[in-house]
């Protein structure tokens, strides 16, 4: 039925879509008349490829990345994309402020339980807040990517659209399941999405940075954060050898920042998991003064800014201390951080 409804769209596009693009702005109607443009036909074909499959259905998967993306897909990724990052924000600020009421069991607001739950991983409530309202923003910066005019940006953001897609939907459940004390399935959905949000690292590290941090890293970075959250919560981690393992599981987050930092010379990641490492900090030091917990959390948080603040501003220090191509690949797959464009 989708596919139906995308192909009359396209054959009608001299009626419909320029209606709906006029009614997003101007903007989206310069994004649609580009993308319709060709020097050869000047109505009904497209400047991107139609690809056909055996049925000779158009292409339309959104999770599959393509060197030069179709109309079809293009729309799909605009349509899909709205949907999930509004369900997943709407979501999120109605559970930040109210609990649910249907169920049996503890329920909480997200930060409520946070409280209910303290552990040695329990993140303060505005400092993340803060992350995760900045975050939003920048995904609606990511959304409008799809309706540029130039293709290479297109091209970027459609090859992230069907993982970002996906990301939103395992956010939404796993809010749903988080407010509900629903921990272990909680964990689950967080270990799904890392597979998800690496998965789109390692295939499309050289996105430009705007797209990047907006629907990649930002995400990854909270979610690898989060699997200790939840996990933590999970097994009930107060007692004193679980904070003692904790001690040695909060090391994690800068070992998984410098990873990226060295390999990948993304000092994104590097910044979004010092925040996040402050995240814990402040909340361990206004629960357990006396513990190792916060200072280590503030000692990672330090180390990872100062290290991102040297890969990120080379001559900060005078000199680059990571010899750009020694230890990343000259390839461009594996290139050094981020396009600028």
């Amino acid at each position: 039925m989708l596919v139906t409804t995308l192909r009359f769209i396209s054959v009608h596009h001299a009626f419909v879509v320029p209606l709906s693009f006029t009614a997003l702005g101007w903007p989206g109607l310069q994004a649609h008349q580009a993308l319709t443009r060709s020097p050869h036909h000047h109505h009904h074909h497209s400047s991107l490829p139609r690809k056909q499959n055996a049925n000779g259905l158009y292409s339309v998967n959104p999770f599959k990345a393509h060197s030069d993306p179709t109309v079809e897909r293009v729309v799909t990724l605009k349509i899909l994309t709205a949907i999930s990052y509004i369900v997943v924000v709407v979501h999120a600020f109605y559970y930040t402020f109210a609990k649910p009421h249907e169920g049996k069991g503890p329920r909480h607001t997200i930060w409520g339980q946070n409280s209910a739950h303290h552990t040695p991983f329990s993140m303060n409530p505005i400092i993340t807040s803060i992350y995760w309202i900045v975050l939003f923003i920048l995904q609606i910066g990511y959304s409008w990517h799809l309706y540029s005019a130039e293709r290479e940006t297109v091209k970027a953001a459609t090859n992230v659209g069907g993982h970002f897609i996906v990301h939103n939907l395992f956010l939404f459940g796993f809010i749903q399941l988080w407010v509900r004390s629903f921990f272990w399935l909680g964990e689950l959905l967080l270990v799904l999405n890392f597979f998800n949000l690496s998965a789109a690292y390692f295939r499309h590290s050289t996105t430009p940075r705007a797209i990047h941090i907006a629907v990649v890293s930002g995400p990854l970075a909270w979610n690898f954060v989060a699997l200790y959250w939840c996990g933590a919560a999970a097994v009930h981690a107060h007692n004193l050898p679980a904070r003692i393992v904790a001690n040695i599981f909060i090391w994690g987050i800068l070992v998984y920042g410098g990873f990226f930092l060295v390999v990948y010379k993304d000092y994104t990641m590097g910044f979004e998991l010092s925040v996040l490492a402050a995240a814990i900090g402040v909340s361990q030091f206004f629960t357990k003064i006396i513990a190792f917990q916060w200072i280590f959390a503030f000692v990672i948080m330090t180390l990872l800014f100062v290290l991102s603040l040297a890969v990120g501003v080379p001559g900060f220090f005078g000199q680059d201390p990571f010899k750009r191509g020694e230890i990343v690949s000259e390839d461009r797959e594996r290139a050094p951080l981020l396009a600028d464009d």
